[in-house]
């Protein structure tokens, strides 16, 4: 994970810099949020990866002396089913509809949405 942490971490450092010079000689707010937001994301991506490197140490792909066989193994864990995806879009397909015909319908999907993606994050908490 060390190579996809420092390339967006690069990523991230040069929307940063980008941002800081873009935003105080403009008056473009979508540009301004577009940089903002792009900054963000690169940055919570690389700080994902970061925490991954640390707690999972060298892969055999940061090595460069690795041979292709040192990768070899258990890649990680898969969930074997879970209904979890079908709850997030129902609730995600409400709630843009919801956008469309009333807030009521908005508010309802993301009550469906919300135990969707907490069912995500917790199902193999213990595993």
């Amino acid at each position: 994970m060390k190579t996809e942490a420092i390339l967006f971490t690069g990523a991230s450092a040069f929307f940063a810099v980008v941002t800081a010079i873009y935003m105080p000689f403009s008056r473009d707010p979508v540009g301004n949020t577009a940089l903002a937001v792009s900054f963000l994301m690169t940055g919570l991506i690389a700080f994902f990866l970061w925490m991954q490197y640390l707690r999972h140490g060298v892969r055999a792909q940061d090595r460069r002396e690795a041979d292709v066989r040192d990768g070899a193994g258990p890649v990680a864990f898969f969930p074997p089913h879970s209904y979890y995806p079908v709850l997030t879009a129902l609730g995600t397909v409400i709630a843009a509809f919801g956008v469309i015909y009333g807030m009521w319908l908005f508010l309802i999907g993301i009550g469906i949405t919300a135990p969707g993606v907490a069912g995500f994050v917790f199902q193999y908490n213990d595993r």
